[in-house]
């Protein structure tokens, strides 16, 4: 009996573990850069880099344009994952006026409207675009 439970335990042993693939998501129409991606995807969960709200054909100043710009950019990239922001879990947003945050919240609402994500809000100095006003990084989980 012993050794019925001592092979059982090397065959299992030696079965080859499950590894999560690590690969980078690049949506169509964007480059990758050597400096980062706009998406690693790690098994069965993306993180999402950090999205600017800004937009060379649509340019808007207001915090709520902003904030609905990065969000659409970032689903961009979560489709590009094979997934969406409906199945995000945590956000983090970075702000560089505190006086922006209502108007923040309320453009985020319309993308998260029941069951959001987690979210952490963090006020900065500056963004690294002139006139940025919010960035936004997102953790999203593949569709079951």
């Amino acid at each position: 009996m012993r050794s019925v439970a001592l092979a059982a335990l090397l065959v299992a042993a030696a079965a080859p573990i499950a590894v999560a693939q690590r690969s980078v998501v690049v949506p169509p129409g964007q480059n990758a850069s050597p400096l980062l991606s706009p998406a690693i995807r790690y098994g069965d969960v993306v993180y999402l880099s950090g999205a600017l709200g800004l937009s060379r054909t649509n340019p808007d100043s207001t915090i709520g344009g902003q904030t609905k710009q990065s969000l659409q950019n970032l689903q961009a990239v979560a489709q590009a994952a094979g997934t969406n922001l409906t199945n995000a879990t945590k956000c983090t947003v970075f702000l560089t006026d505190l006086k922006d945050f209502q108007g923040m919240n309320a453009a985020y609402r319309e993308f998260f409207p029941k069951e959001p994500p987690a979210r952490s809000t963090v006020v900065v100095a500056a963004l690294v675009s002139a006139g940025a006003k919010v960035e936004i990084e997102c953790i999203v989980g593949m569709p079951k």
